[in-house]
């Protein structure tokens, strides 16, 4: 079945909207998937006062609770061996999907309601953060499906169209998670956030499937464990995994903006408006201008530049901004714009390479393996940074020290660059059969769009 659109309109949309994609019902479900992950972010900034504020909790325990929360990212190849091997209803992804929707309603119900104590709150985000990962699981195998023998380009475009529409999804909500937040509560917003993931199992019809009988669990590892051995795919996993595991600074330099420069729930939000729409001109400048570059190139020069503009925060943290006539709001709004830029570049690349990689049988199990390597590395680069903010002295109120911590995650992650030819020159496997190795950043908690170390956002316990 095919998307009606007036015959005048119909190319238009499809080249210019689509990126050349055909816009069936199936890719519209995907793509409901990914717009969700993206509004899903209008709970982001009430998590992280909820967690301060209502909580009373220290920036050390704020970013330690949030590698926690992540662990459901961790283990998504969990996931992926139940929806490869083990069908629910004879369905492998739709099924799937509408669990998810349920499981994320509920979840955020439960910090709309229920939640009084830190343990509940942990436990009510890692369910929200689960029911995420498993959607997330899901669609990123169909688009695998959908792109296995399409060019290079081909798989950039329709990379670039789904992580488009969760930048679009994020936009929608961007201000309003401040403005909600400032005059709503925590609780409401958590409210109005366990309405949007049942648009997930409502998309979830939408997908193209016919019923099918068990695989087997032991023989989708089987095939994964095969794969992981190739040093094809091994070397470059190993080197995304130390990219990405460099600790950051992002839980304490949200509360150095909140309780030190005194900026208010609304303006974050404008601070995520502003970020949306950087990231979907990070986007479209990929999309447009970069999509073909090697991967290598793309990692050493964005890494590079996002390394020395982040030291730019020193500026801000020292109040040197205001010496040079910087007020502390504009200063953060384009330093954020420009971070943001940088990260989507520096990941987009990595994203087409992951698609490329799985083979037909265990998409979503091999994708979500390699993908949870590199959660795996989020999550030590957030209990890294939460070390190093007790041991710096870092506080709610003592700030002292920040500089050093900014100054220490930034040039960190520029160890892993000598690694480099650990990852592959360009994107077609030379060896017939074996697939480029895939590198992804880690997916937030709440929609998690930047490498860590590569932006100023509140604490992501969130693609």
């Amino acid at each position: 079945m095919q998307v009606m659109i007036s015959p005048p309109w119909r190319a238009w949309v499809q080249r210019r909207l689509f990126l050349g994609w055909e816009p069936t019902p199936e890719l519209l479900g995907i793509l409901l998937v990914y717009f969700v992950q993206g509004v899903i972010g209008l709970a982001r900034l009430a998590v992280s006062f909820f967690l301060k504020d209502e909580l009373g909790l220290s920036p050390a325990t704020v970013a330690a609770l949030t590698g926690i929360a992540a662990l459901p990212w961790m283990v998504k190849p969990l996931f992926g061996l139940i929806a490869d091997g083990l069908p629910l209803w004879g369905y492998r992804r739709r099924s799937y999907l509408i669990l998810s929707g349920i499981l994320g309603a509920v979840a955020w119900g439960l910090l709309a309601v229920w939640v009084q104590k830190p343990w509940q709150a942990v436990t009510a985000i890692t369910l929200a953060s689960l029911a995420t990962a498993m959607g997330d699981v899901i669609a990123d195998s169909l688009v695998v499906e959908r792109v296995r023998g399409a060019t290079q380009s081909q798989t950039g475009s329709l990379q670039s169209l789904c992580w488009g529409t969760s930048a679009v999804g994020g936009l929608v909500t961007a201000y309003f998670s401040g403005a909600l937040l400032q005059h709503l509560g925590t609780r409401a917003v958590f409210g109005i956030t366990a309405l949007f993931p049942m648009l997930v199992s409502l998309g979830a019809f939408w997908v193209q499937e016919t019923q099918i009988t068990a695989a087997g669990v032991v023989t989708q590892v089987q095939q994964v464990w095969q794969a992981m051995k190739q040093r094809a795919i091994l070397l470059p996993t190993l080197f995304l995994f130390l990219w990405q595991a460099t600790p950051n600074s992002d839980t304490a330099f949200f509360f150095f903006v909140t309780n030190e420069l005194q900026f208010p729930p609304e303006f974050l939000g404008r601070v995520r408006l502003v970020t949306s729409v950087a990231a979907l001109v990070g986007v479209w400048v990929f999309q447009r201008y970069l999509r073909e570059v090697p991967i290598r190139r793309m990692l050493l020069w964005t890494t590079l530049l996002s390394s020395g503009l982040g030291l730019t925060s020193l500026l801000l943290v020292t109040h040197t901004n205001r010496l040079l006539g910087i007020p502390d709001r504009w200063f953060s709004l384009g330093d954020s714009a420009i971070l943001t830029v940088m990260g989507e570049l520096a990941f987009m690349p990595v994203l087409v390479l992951a698609a490329r990689l799985c083979p037909a049988g265990i998409e979503a199990t091999l994708f979500a393996l390699l993908m949870s390597v590199l959660n795996l590395a989020g999550g030590v680069a957030h209990e890294l940074g939460a070390l190093l903010t007790h041991v710096l002295g870092i506080t709610e109120t003592h700030f002292d020290r920040l500089w050093l911590l900014v100054t220490i995650t930034n040039l960190s992650t520029l160890l892993p660059l000598p690694l480099l030819n650990w990852l592959p020159e360009h994107t077609a496997s030379s060896t017939p059969g074996v697939h480029l190795p895939p590198a992804v950043v880690p997916d937030a908690v709440v929609l998690g769009e930047l490498a860590p170390g590569l932006h100023f956002e509140p604490v992501e316990v969130e693609s």
